[in-house]
């Protein structure tokens, strides 16, 4: 198959209907065979009915049901699990995102990119709890992980099959994908898309996620950076912590042997001894992260959903 699109959503009835005349227009143009995947988020609403009416006269339309609301980072890693295209589209089911869009991220995946990230130039939110927090945290993550993008928050992403297969996601790790990426060596560009006012339904976002997003950030940085290498982050500061406690230790025993300087009453050797101990403590960490590590890598991950039903044209699969 050509072509997947992943869609994840959560108590969208009012937009799922006209969001598919949008989508299968577009599909309809592509000569080679693709699919829409829904991954329902855990609605309490008509979703889900909505989308098996749909189904029944559209075969190209799977339709994948959570237990439970997971959050959006699990959505995302379900549609990559069971998405079978070569290239795969993720976008937004509140009609934020414009499936029109969608002919140039393939063109730019053609030219031989492997992820494709849309940047709502012209952003149709409210500029203070919306925009200003997102410009400063996509400064913020590109100065970090070294991926330059204007906009890391749009769903709107084409990515190559091989790509989203070596991608495991957690917590709210979703909009770090490009970032995560990078560290296979991916080719990123990115591409100027329309952004549409939000008409029916509730925004899932809010200021809230700011904190998470910079925690997430931490260990984006972290699997980028040391993920394979642990024992050079806490034996760095192991290194200097020890260094720094010997040196002070030293200090104070030529206080002692050549100026006759009592250390019985100075809590600055109880210091230095701290900072040794704490520099052992550091490696220590650092030689069982590098065991986990490996553990890690030798062993299969779990999932983070737990999903009811999958819902494709002429079968239903419980799971």
């Amino acid at each position: 198959m050509y072509l997947s699109v992943v869609i994840p959503l959560l108590n969208e009835a009012e937009n799922i209907e006209k969001l598919y005349l949008e989508l299968s227009g577009v599909l309809d143009g592509i000569q080679e065979e693709t699919e829409m995947v829904f991954i329902d988020d855990g609605s309490v609403d008509e979703s889900v009915n909505l989308l098996k009416n749909l189904q029944e006269k559209d075969p190209r339309i799977v339709i994948i049901s959570f237990r439970k609301n997971f959050g959006q980072t699990a959505a995302m890693s379900a549609g990559f699990d069971h998405a079978v295209g070569d290239i795969i589209i993720t976008m937004d089911a509140d009609l934020q995102n414009d499936p029109k869009d969608i002919p140039d991220m393939l063109e730019k995946v053609k030219q031989g990119y492997d992820v494709v990230c849309g940047w709502r130039f012209d952003r149709k939110d409210a500029f203070i709890n919306r925009k200003l927090p997102s410009m400063i945290a996509n400064w913020i993550i590109s100065t970090v992980t070294g991926v330059k993008l204007h906009d890391y928050g749009c769903t709107l992403k084409a990515f190559r099959k091989e790509i989203t297969r070596n991608i495991r996601l957690y917590g709210e790790l979703h909009r770090f994908i490009p970032a995560i990426a990078s560290g296979m060596g991916t080719e990123i560009a990115e591409v100027k898309v329309n952004h549409r006012a939000r008409q029916f339904g509730q925004s899932k976002y809010g200021i809230s996620r700011t904190i998470r997003v910079v925690l997430d950030l931490i260990t984006v940085k972290f699997l980028l950076s040391y993920a394979t290498r642990p024992i050079q982050v806490f034996g760095l500061f192991g290194a200097v912590s020890g260094f720094a406690g010997m040196l002070l230790t030293l200090f104070l025993i030529i206080q002692r042997q050549f100026f006759a300087i009592p250390l019985g009453n100075r809590p600055m050797l109880l210091f230095a001894f701290f900072l040794i101990f704490m520099g052992i403590q550091f490696v220590t960490l650092g030689l069982l992260a590098e065991l986990q590590a490996r553990t890690s890598h030798e062993t299969q991950q779990k999932p983070i959903y737990s999903i009811r039903e999958i819902f494709r044209a002429g079968e239903n699969k419980k799971a």
